[in-house]
């Protein structure tokens, strides 16, 4: 197994162990069967199959138009290369998942991602299977590693996994920084940088007339900046109350996982 598999592995373990031992990783407060189902397809579905499939499928495109340039950037400066990184891969997502916001047919495959109600680091990969085949950022991100920076992706790949599961889990750990003084100017910046418990818990929220929940906006994943830059920031210095979607029919764990091959009847039950 690469080195870099195993970091993202022994970070999703720490924070499963942290959420055991100070909230309910198991069952989690307004789980409902199912869930788990969900949670662990498509996390299985994503790292042993999606991803791999992706980025090889990405290099033999490359490979078939542009095998001059294999390798071309791998004695690029780190910084450029962490800069082509957040640009094709983190800023693409970012686009990717407001596209998801905005487009009823995308939101079908973002949606299992928002019908917990709940927030855990469980969440991280919950999406339709077929939501990740398709995200640019991810053939992007290819594409880069085509070009010589495997090299730079096995570490930024970490740093960006530690920073939305951290974002995702319910143990909150910016409020805890947000009640020490001296920390307030680090979170102040770290909220308007990257992702944290406080911006994206809200961008999951359940009900818009709370005054917190954000469901469109906060769609940074390791950066908030591109929130910051393009308009979609709502920093609020509390938590939503509930989780999950509003004013949407009911779906199956099939829908959630296999639309449009699986759908709901059209006579589900609106949740409110």
């Amino acid at each position: 197994m690469k080195p870099e598999m195993i970091a993202i592995l022994c970070i999703f373990a720490v924070f499963c162990a942290a959420e055991m031992l100070f909230t309910q990783f198991f069952a989690k407060p307004n789980q409902k069967k199912g869930d788990g189902s969900v949670e662990l397809i498509s996390t299985l579905a994503l790292t042993v199959f999606t991803q791999p499939l992706v980025l090889f499928l990405a290099g033999v495109i490359c490979a078939v138009i542009i095998p001059q340039y294999a390798g071309a950037l791998s004695g690029l400066n780190i910084f450029a290369a962490i800069a082509l990184f957040l640009i094709f891969d983190d800023m693409l997502q970012y686009w990717w998942h407001r596209a998801s916001h905005s487009w009823a047919w995308l939101y079908k495959l973002h949606r299992p991602h928002h019908n917990a109600g709940y927030m855990s680091v469980r969440l991280v990969y919950r999406n339709n299977t077929f939501y990740y085949l398709l995200m640019p950022a991810l053939w992007g991100s290819g594409v880069l590693i085509y070009l010589g920076l495997g090299w730079v992706y096995a570490g930024y790949i970490i740093v960006k996994l530690l920073v939305i599961t951290a974002a995702h889990s319910d143990l909150r750990w910016d409020s805890k920084l947000r009640n020490i003084r001296a920390a307030r100017p680090l979170l102040w910046i770290l909220q308007r940088t990257i992702s944290t418990p406080l911006t994206h818990h809200a961008h999951h929220g359940k009900h818009k007339s709370d005054g917190i929940t954000h469901y469109h906006g906060n769609y940074g994943n390791l950066l908030f900046f591109w929130d910051i830059l393009f308009g979609t920031a709502k920093i609020s210095h509390d938590y939503p109350k509930d989780y999950g979607v509003e004013n949407l029919p009911a779906t199956s764990v099939r829908e959630q996982l296999f639309w449009p091959i699986f759908r709901a009847p059209k006579d589900a039950p609106i949740i409110d």
